[in-house]
């Protein structure tokens, strides 16, 4: 009889310090992040699971113009609805952002599809980070109105009928690296019989 694997393993240790580890990273040191780093991640967000392997997300890396448009979007559209002095300051910290992706996800005209679709694509998102943050890369995904503006869409050449924002993830080595916890897993789980 074969006996069941062990769970006690170090490789499987360090997995569960990486999931538990992974923040959300505000502030970053200015140190580009390698290109074949991030282009490895990229391929790795490929491999999340997707419902019928419709692979619906397109990953966008916007150059230094792109995002300079972006930025000019964000505190233009901050400044209208809170004032020029809060445009200005979301133009300094979004400015700040040494790394940037955008992820899209192709819409469907069956609603439940989408839906899983844009799951998929969450679990992408998350490969993506994951795999940035064992390398010592922290990120943000950031999913605020200026993804929903119909500019952005012409910014980046894509077509919101055709596909939509789920975030921009923005991406560095962290300059602070804030602490965190969660709810205990038993008050989160119902066991049923």
């Amino acid at each position: 009889m074969k006996k069941a694997p062990s769970y006690e393993t170090q490789e499987l240790r360090e997995f569960a310090r990486v999931l538990r580890g992974r923040r959300t990273i505000d502030q970053y040191i200015q140190t580009p992040v390698p290109d074949e780093l991030v282009l490895e991640a990229i391929e790795l967000a490929t491999w999340a699971p997707n419902h019928y392997v419709t692979e619906p997300w397109r990953f966008i890396l916007p150059g230094e113009e792109t995002i300079g448009r972006i930025v000019d979007l964000c505190a233009e559209t901050v400044a209208a609805q809170k004032g020029p002095e809060l445009g200005e300051h979301k133009r300094k910290t979004w400015s700040q952002k040494p790394g940037w992706l955008v992820v899209t996800c192709r819409r469907n005209d069956d609603k439940l599809r989408e839906r899983e679709d844009y799951a998929a694509c969450s679990a992408a998102v998350q490969n993506f980070m994951l795999y940035l943050w064992k390398a010592g890369i922290g990120s943000k995904w950031t999913s605020g109105a200026v993804t929903r503006d119909e500019r952005l869409f012409e910014i980046i050449g894509a077509d919101p009928a055709a596909e939509f924002v789920v975030g921009m993830i923005w991406f560095g080595y962290p300059k602070i690296t804030p602490q965190q916890s969660r709810t205990d897993s038993d008050e989160v789980l119902t066991r049923l019989p």
